[in-house]
């Protein structure tokens, strides 16, 4: 952990929303000057997707890890300005926005830091560590009136969105149960080229710098499940181990969460490591319907109606006695077919490209983005919360976002 307490590693609605400007909008002939912190596999991603678009420049990265330095130089085809203390990169005066795709550990002490700049933020998820972090963000988007984006790129998939306003519309009913299912086959570690640096390479496996499974692969998921319940949720409970790979971590290979909503709405999120049947999909379940939504389309499903009488449970005989029979296939198994296919009018391109553009664009005309601070608390208190009720099983109230 050596490397992790120096320099850089130191400790919605569905509509946009204007913010004061602090300045004129910036023209779209003119470059954003982008700095990101924390250019490893999610930060280089990111820089391949902003170089995609127009009048973007990546002008400065952060990071303890000096070979990152070099990667980035060739991803972006230049010598890039770098810096492994991310105080020295803010205090730079050309940058127009911060990319930040650090361990979440370290998301509200950069995003805080940023904005306190004067610098818009992207952040990736979660929004903070603890609950006191992300209480420190929404505080700073307040104060500030900084544009902030959170990393929640699956609000900018297509077919999601349109699952989410034929849902709206009432095309399964009224939603009642969110399945989501995370499942890999995937240990979740990456080779180390130095023991020294394990902490720094799988910060992901250790509970000082991690949520696990819940916060990494979950917060996705519950940011569904906020965005289909028009909420967030008020109840966590849920169980983790280690069952497969004893390999040192302190992190659950496995999860499973149960959220409770409002009016007696649940979801539940499982994630295991050591098998991908069901794979990344999420299942919403409403009184006269369900849409099953993967990482590259939805699909819905109408259930066959059935008409229940005093004959329906009655119908069994059995050496001339009913039996009053509670189970037959026919009504059980509704659902067949190929179901509902959401069409799109144009192929989609990768959501962590259009979360990149539309970011770019909110600095330009300075307004909110889709995925807003909002929604990250929203996602994010689930997850610190969550890591007490999965280690002691106990259900855990969930706080609501403050009062402005």
């Amino acid at each position: 952990m050596s490397m992790l307490s120096t320099g850089l590693l130191s400790k919605s609605s569905l509509l946009a929303q204007a913010v004061e400007p602090s300045s004129k909008p910036i023209s779209a002939n003119d470059h954003i000057n982008v700095g990101v912190i924390g250019p490893g596999s999610r930060g280089k991603e990111l820089i391949r997707q902003l170089l995609r678009v127009p009048g973007v420049n990546i002008a400065a990265v952060c990071d303890v890890y000096e070979p990152r330095f070099a990667e980035v130089n060739q991803l972006v085809g230049k010598p890039v300005p770098a810096y492994k203390d991310y105080r020295e990169m803010l205090s730079r005066k050309d940058l127009d926005a911060v990319f930040i795709a650090t361990p979440p550990v370290f998301h509200a002490e950069y995003a805080v830091a940023a904005m306190n700049h004067g610098l818009p933020v992207y952040g990736e998820k979660t929004l903070g560590f603890t609950v006191e972090d992300c209480n420190r963000v929404i505080a700073a988007v307040r104060q500030t009136k900084q544009i902030f984006q959170i990393g929640h790129q699956l609000r900018y998939e297509p077919w999601a969105q349109k699952t989410i306003q034929r849902i709206a519309q009432g095309d399964i009913g009224t939603p009642t149960h969110v399945y989501a299912y995370w499942h890999r086959t995937d240990n979740w570690r990456r080779s180390v080229p130095d023991p020294k640096l394990e902490h720094l390479f799988n910060w992901r496996l250790y509970k000082e710098t991690s949520g696990g499974l819940l916060e990494e692969l979950g917060s996705h998921s519950i940011d569904m499940a906020n965005w289909i319940f028009r909420s967030q949720p008020e109840t966590i409970v849920g169980s983790t181990s280690i069952v497969q790979y004893h390999d040192g971590r302190t992190v659950g290979d496995n999860v499973q969460a149960v959220l409770g909503y409002t009016g007696g709405r649940r979801m539940f999120f499982s994630a295991i490591t050591d098998n991908a049947m069901i794979g990344d999909s999420v299942w919403v379940y409403g009184t006269e319907g369900s849409v099953e939504l993967t990482l590259e389309d939805a699909t819905f499903y109408s259930a066959t109606s059935k008409k229940i009488t005093e004959a329906s449970h009655t119908a069994a005989v059995d050496r001339g006695v009913k039996t009053g029979a509670s189970f037959q296939t026919n009504w059980e198994m509704p659902y067949r077919g190929f179901g509902d296919r959401v069409r799109l009018d144009a192929a989609a391109e990768d959501p962590t490209l259009t979360a990149c553009r539309d970011f770019i664009q909110c600095v330009r005309e300075k307004r909110q983005p889709l995925a807003s601070v909002e929604v990250g608390y929203a996602s994010a208190i689930p997850c610190a919360i969550g890591k007490e009720a999965l280690e002691t099983g106990r259900t855990m109230n969930l706080p609501a976002l403050p009062s402005a």
